[in-house]
């Protein structure tokens, strides 16, 4: 089971990545022009991925800093949220490394941020969520560019495998 979370924390950077080299090109005023999305721009989307990848990574580890609400926007200037996103991206894949079949059947308490309540949570289960919360908002960010830019790098998930070998997939002939 762990080799699935190593690749879900390695598609996760690989994204992360294409997705931040894409938005660079962008003029700052399209880029943060309110688009009607749940995060309303394209900075307000990036920052809300960076601040979930960061109330996770707090209830997981026990460490790093909390947000206050889930739109608060971390960083107002893009170089300072893709380096914190790269940051972040590096302890993901740092954690998953560090984890153990056994820690993967064990399970999490945290306390929930909109309406607090405790939670204990299988943490299998839970890294599902986070990477699929990942990729769901990644998919608003795509959306976003294709319409700001008219065309967006592919997230496909076969294609990272297919470059980095993920997955259990490997090339024949």
């Amino acid at each position: 089971m762990k080799s699935r979370y190593v690749m879900f924390a390695g598609y996760n950077a690989w994204c992360n990545e294409r997705l931040y080299a894409a938005a660079a090109k962008l003029p700052d005023a399209d880029y943060r022009m309110d688009r009607g999305a749940f995060f309303k721009s394209l900075h307000g989307t990036l920052n809300h991925l960076l601040l979930g990848d960061r109330v996770w990574m707090r209830r997981f580890t026990g460490a790093g800093e909390h947000p206050a609400n889930l739109d608060a926007i971390l960083f107002d200037d893009f170089a300072s949220l893709r380096t914190a996103r790269r940051t972040e991206d590096e302890r993901i894949s740092r954690y998953i490394a560090g984890l153990s079949e056994t820690d993967l059947a064990g399970t999490i308490r945290y306390r929930t941020l909109v309406q607090p309540i405790e939670i204990e949570h299988a943490l299998a289960p839970a890294l599902d969520h986070f990477f699929n919360h990942q990729t769901h908002h990644r998919g608003q960010a795509h959306a976003l560019l294709t319409a700001l830019a008219g065309d967006a790098p592919s997230f496909d998930l076969i294609m990272y495998q297919r470059e980095t070998g993920q997955g259990a997939l490997r090339k024949i002939g």
